[in-house]
């Protein structure tokens, strides 16, 4: 099925408005072909650079530009080329009006933003943005034809030409083609472009992501002969062996002139990656007789290539195809060319193969966003992206949810990712039903198989697109099956995937969305026809991504489950600054939009800039594919598991350190790792004399790195790695009282003073908390520590519904009563102080008790004693105490999991070992404020001021733990997306939580589930130790916490 084409005064005798015309996508569009431009030599050609070539002319740059906000308004003869624009502003294109001053943004997760009622648009609001330029054409395109290229125009637009309707189009993320030929003229010509805020296709594009308008993506003039390739598609199919294929070329030659044109003759040739021939430089030829205008020959060229190299997002191996079009004289009417890879991708035995192997989906969504150009992406941003997620140990890439920019796949090709290429078709807001959704609707069948066969058309030569995707939430019905049915007869050489069919026949994968791990052991529990791939998991909403490594675990141990793309790549926020000049970035309701779905566009792996988040380091271990695991540690022997699909670790060097407690204490390199893939040996280390020392932890910690540079990164760099701990008791610290000073008491009705040789501490009865804590003059703490049941909800905490089911935790430790504070002395000398603080939580019923131990050198053991004993309270958020030292305590030390933040569903790659941080670091600035900075595992931590003085908490035996500059309270939204970090005042105090466990973090999805069970914390008894020590300059931290 072709695009239809009109003739040029269909426009202006159609009495129904094109923009709200289910029926009419295109009117003089030329049909969709693969991404190409001529070349005007065979070297060029070999280079493939589209942009590089001498038929390629950029229109992108400054544009005059006139804003209206209703059809009814908009300047209708500005195409006009008497048309006096001189005092109309000026705009860039590519870009969206909305962030060059023109219109507001809008922000939508599933509702429109303009009146539903298909296929019409409100006539009171649908600005029009009317662009205008001059261009002239080189010289040197005489007597060629000229072809005006618009990548991508939200939502829709009519073109003139000096005066002339050119055409109109829909479809935001397709391109558009026009043959302008017959309307140029020498010197200036004059371009005008009419956009539509929206149209009828609107109600196709209701994507979660900022709605926007214009000229978003490059526009550019193309110049071919008059008898011209049109289009050609390259067809590789591997052998039953997946060693020899064949390759097809088909080839449509089209005859743009007024005469007919001779025998013209087609030669093709193929380079390999070092632009050398594959077998004869002229690998096939054929000649055509007489093309009338206006017709097209089909050329189907055929031949076998012995073991080419394979394309893989592991190993993408590209050759080079050159289409050389000669006329009858054997003169050089232009060449053509692709990069392409021989892959094969199929479905067989239920699973998803590639090039034979049944490879495992490690997918992200990735909106095409921005930060300063909004939709439009550059070259530099899209190598930045798929950069990042190559080192990353993403390799699959759901064009979520649209056909992306050209540019995009010839890039993927090149560096290897995986594509689900998904259709611009997303219906949301109509809903699912079978009688309202536009599945189903007769009259909307044209709309949504056009833009399937264009994004077919278009895509059809990349190896990185292993999969078609219909769309995304637009219901389901027959307008999908048919299209399904389109794509199956057009290219079966990739499955379809589409989530609204579940498991109908018109999808070959499964692909559910945020489906549970309970739901893929159901599915993987019975021998299926199809796999099951997450189309989208691990909502990456603010502080999420738990519960990772329990999905991997689940994937990888059946073969039916092959991964999924996680909940996405990039937090879609905007640069902005406040009323007092503090930078934040801007989320849905941020720009005075009346309607708006506030932060839930702020879900991804990285910042709105590309920074990483603690989540990309997650995502990075658990999709890495080596793996150590532990066979006898005392000698050394592991085993190594290569999970690679196409690769050998003898591309990698492996480096190796056995560690005890924070000292290297052995190591080794080994450089000769060979091992196939999907295959697992033992290795054993060369461990000298290793004897271990009680009282001190053992861990083998493995680097992965690569032995020689990638496009992707360079030489030396950790593509993997693994932590493995010796079995080990740790024992408890022990201070023998004996041999400490004595310390003085005084016990008043309002205190209890404790002194020593260099410290002083006070216990305020009347609060039942230290209120002063004193080291050789310093203070250590401010106030503390206190029982803490709250923590900061998150966004995912927001979506379950937490901060008001667990309302009562928030208060619970500060409103506690004390029943009783009292010194207790056990011996006549006065070494050791204990003091017992019991408590009412009246708010939960609970009990509380603190033991204070104070020892002759400041030491203080604290161990907290708590019973929740009121039925039907909910899940605890954290249990913990929270405690506030002096601002001057800015510097962090800890031996635990780290660097970075992590939860207890969310450790996999937070290794542990000593770190260093300051206070300020340890925050992690999430776009919109919510509990973060946590570490976990924490052996002991320890702050100090600049000086050296300071105060260090030990587990007893373990603790998660965080120190900021903010409180749990001052991080504590009214409601979700309500705040940002540059509405934050810091303390005058660092703000200490040291707690027994706080509840994983989640990331099921953001709109109610829960942390998993075993990551909850559930109304109970519970009972935990730690100490507090203070210390001085040069004191060895790691001997102290023994």
């Amino acid at each position: 099925m072709m695009s239809l084409n009109y003739k040029r005064d269909f426009a202006q005798s159609n009495t129904m408005k094109n923009w709200e015309n289910p029926q009419i996508n295109g009117i003089n569009r030329e049909p969709m072909h693969s991404t190409l431009m001529p070349y005007e030599s065979f070297e060029k050609a070999a280079a493939a650079n589209r942009y590089d070539s001498k038929y390629f002319s950029s229109l992108n740059g400054r544009w005059k530009f006139y804003f209206v906000n209703k059809p009814d308004d908009r300047p209708k003869d500005f195409y006009k080329s008497d048309y006096n624009v001189s005092t109309w502003k000026e705009i860039t294109v590519p870009g969206n009006w909305q962030f060059q001053g023109f219109d507001v943004p809008v922000y939508r997760n599933s509702d429109y933003p303009f009146e539903v009622n298909p296929p019409y648009i409100q006539k009171n609001f649908n600005p029009v943005g009317s662009y205008r330029r001059e261009f002239e054409v080189p010289a040197d395109w005489k007597g060629r034809q000229v072809f005006l290229n618009f990548d991508g125009v939200e939502s829709a637009m009519n073109v003139w030409l000096n005066g002339e309707f050119v055409g109109y189009s829909e479809d935001s993320r397709l391109p558009a083609e026009f043959n302008i030929t017959k309307l140029l003229k020498g010197g200036r010509n004059t371009l005008a472009v009419e956009v539509f805020r929206w149209c009828d296709g609107s109600y196709l594009e209701d994507q979660d992501f900022w709605r926007l308008s214009g000229i978003f993506r490059n526009v550019f003039l193309m110049s071919s002969p008059s008898v011209h390739i049109r289009d050609f598609e390259i067809k590789t199919n591997l052998d039953e062996t997946y060693k020899d294929s064949d390759l097809l070329v088909i080839t449509k030659i089209k005859n743009y002139g007024d005469q007919p044109a001779a025998k013209t003759k087609l030669e093709i040739t193929l380079l390999d990656e070092e632009n050398n021939p594959v077998g004869e430089k002229v690998l096939l030829k054929t000649e055509r007789e007489l093309l009338f205008p206006g017709a097209e020959n089909v050329i189907p060229l055929k031949t076998k290539i012995a073991d080419p190299k394979k394309w893989s997002a592991e190993h993408p191996n590209l050759y080079t195809l050159i289409l050389t079009l000669k006329d009858s004289d054997g003169n050089i009417l232009e060449y053509l060319s692709a990069k392409f890879g021989f892959r094969k991708s199929e479905i067989k035995n239920g699973q998803l193969l590639v090039n034979g192997k049944p490879i495992l989906i490690k997918g992200v969504n990735r909106h095409e966003h921005d930060q300063i150009l909004a939709h439009y992406m550059t070259d530099e941003s899209m190598i930045q992206d798929i950069i990042l997620m190559k080192q990353n140990n993403i390799n699959t890439v759901r064009t979520s949810h649209y056909p992306n920019d050209p540019r995009w796949y010839e890039l993927c090709d090149v560096y290897g990712l995986y594509l689900i290429d998904e259709a611009n078709i997303e219906s949301h807001g109509i809903g699912y039903d079978p009688a309202k959704t536009l599945a189903n609707k007769p009259e909307w069948l044209q709309s949504h198989i056009e833009r399937i066969e264009r994004m077919v058309e278009r895509d059809k030569n990349h190896p990185s697109v292993i999969v078609w995707s219909m769309g995304n939430e637009a219901g389901d019905g027959a307008n999908f099956e048919a299209a399904s049915n389109w794509i199956h007869l057009r290219d079966s050489s990739r499955p379809v995937h589409y989530e609204r069919a579940g498991r109908k026949s018109h999808t070959d994968i499964v692909c559910p969305m945020y489906a549970g791990i309970d739901h893929l052991l159901k599915y993987a529990a019975e021998k299926q026809d199809r796999p099951l791939i997450l189309c989208e998991y691990a909502h990456a909403m603010g502080n999420s991504v738990g519960n990772l490594q329990d999905y991997w675990d689940v994937i990888e141990s059946h073969d039916q489950l092959q991964g999924g793309s996680i909940w996405d790549w990039v937090d879609q926020g905007f640069p902005m600054k406040n009323a007092d000049g503090k930078k934040f970035w801007a989320y849905g309701g941020d720009f005075g939009e009346d309607q708006t779905d506030g932060n839930f566009c702020i879900n991804g792996l990285v910042l709105p800039d590309r920074s990483v988040t603690p989540k990309l380091m997650e995502v990075k271990k658990v999709y890495q594919n080596i793996t150590v695991k532990p066979v006898d540690l005392l000698k050394g022997e592991v085993k190594i598991i290569n999970k690679y699909f196409f690769t050998n670790l003898n591309e990698f060097e492996l480096t190796w350190q056995l560690i005890q407690d924070d000292k290297v204490i052995q190591n080794g390199v080994t450089d000769k790792l060979t091992l196939e893939p999907r295959n697992e040996k033992n290795l054993t280390l060369p461990l000298q004399n290793f004897k271990m020392v009680n009282g001190s932890e053992y861990f083998l910690n493995f680097q992965f790195k690569i032995k020689e540079n990638k496009s992707w990164a360079e030489k030396g760099y950790e593509i993997a790695a693994e932590q493995l701990q010796f079995p080990v008791n740790k024992d408890i610290i022990k201070i023998d009282p004996g041999k400490l000073p004595d310390l003085k008491t005084i016990d008043t009705p309002e205190s209890i003073i404790v002194k020593g040789t260099d410290f002083e501490i006070v216990f305020n009865k009347l609060k039942g908390m230290i209120s002063s804590y004193f080291y050789k003059g310093v203070k250590l703490i401010h106030n503390g520590p206190q029982p803490n049941f709250w923590r900061a909800p998150t966004d995912n905490d927001f979506g379950n519904g937490m901060p008001k089911r667990c309302a009562v935790w928030r208060t619970a430790g500060d409103e506690k009563v004390i029943l009783s504070a009292k010194m207790i002395q056990e011996n006549s000398r006065i070494n050791v102080v204990k003091i017992a603080m019991d408590f009412s939580l009246r708010d939960v019923d609970g009990k509380y008790i603190s033991n204070y131990t104070v020892y002759g050198d400041g030491s203080i053991e604290i161990e907290n004693k708590f019973a929740a004993v009121k039925k039907d309270l909910p899940e605890i958020p954290r249990i913990g105490v929270k405690m506030q030292m002096p601002k001057e305590f800015e510097n962090v030390e800890w031996f635990g999991r780290g660097p970075q933040e992590n939860y207890i569903d969310r450790f996999t790659g937070a290794f542990v070992g000593r770190y260093s941080s300051s206070v300020k670091d340890m925050f992690t600035n999430y776009v919109s404020p919510q509990e973060n900075g946590t570490r976990t595992d924490i052996r002991w931590i320890a702050l100090s001021n600049k000086h050296g003085i300071g105060m260090m908490a030990v587990g007893q035996p373990l603790l998660s733990a965080s120190a900021l500059y903010y409180t749990d309270e001052s991080l504590t939204q009214k409601s979700r997306g309500t705040m940002h970090p540059s509405d934050l005042i810091e303390s005058n105090y660092v703000n200490l939580n040291l707690d027994y466990k706080q509840m994983g973090v989640g990331g099921d999805n953001s709109w109610g589930a829960k942390p998993h069970n075993k990551y909850m914390i559930f109304p109970g008894e519970y009972s935990y130790k730690f100490m507090l020590r203070p210390f001085d300059k040069g004191t060895d931290l790691m001997k102290l916490s023994k």
